[in-house]
């Protein structure tokens, strides 16, 4: 059968009638008029209003009034400062795995970002997710560069790769 316009009709069960509420006996509906026994809802008038919980204190009283939330997914680094990478000879490069090796660093695997509290007096060539505007003006100046390592993808799982997923 094809379908054209005077023949649509919806689906079975998917529109309801409207329910009129009848007042009194003789509207078919017997002596409560679909409005059940007694009690709040069944009296005149709205029965109550939304977010009433029957006289207990409401949810959204009991929930502190905060000016800021907790980020879910915050974005954490391996943090150090300018003045740290002193340390380092000249014309070193500084990247995650060689601050870990040179003990500055502990054992946090998170992406690396560059501060700028302290002094840097040698030149090294920075390689990390992050820089600090501070910082990088500090590193500049001394005679070093800076290089951002991109970010890890937003939408893809660790571990996998584009032909793993066709």
């Amino acid at each position: 059968m094809t379908a054209h316009l005077h023949t649509l009709r919806p689906q079975p069960g998917s529109r309801r009638p409207r329910n009129r509420k009848g007042r009194g006996i003789a509207a078919g509906q017997g002596a409560s008029c679909g409005f059940g026994m007694r009690g709040q809802k069944s009296r005149s008038g709205r029965p109550t209003r939304p977010g009433f919980e029957g006289g207990q204190m409401p949810l959204y009283r009991r929930i502190p009034k905060l000016k800021h939330f907790t980020v879910v997914n915050p974005k954490v680094f391996t943090v150090v400062n300018v003045g740290d990478l002193s340390a380092l000879p000249d014309g070193s490069e500084v990247t995650l795995a060689s601050l870990r090796a040179a003990g500055i660093v502990g054992k946090n695997s998170a992406p690396l970002k560059v501060l700028g509290d302290g002094e840097v007096k040698v030149g090294l060539h920075c390689k990390a997710h992050g820089f600090s505007k501070a910082a990088r003006e500090k590193i500049l100046a001394a005679g070093g560069t800076c290089e951002v390592l991109p970010g890890r993808s937003k939408w893809v799982r660790p571990g996998k790769t584009s032909q793993d997923q066709s």
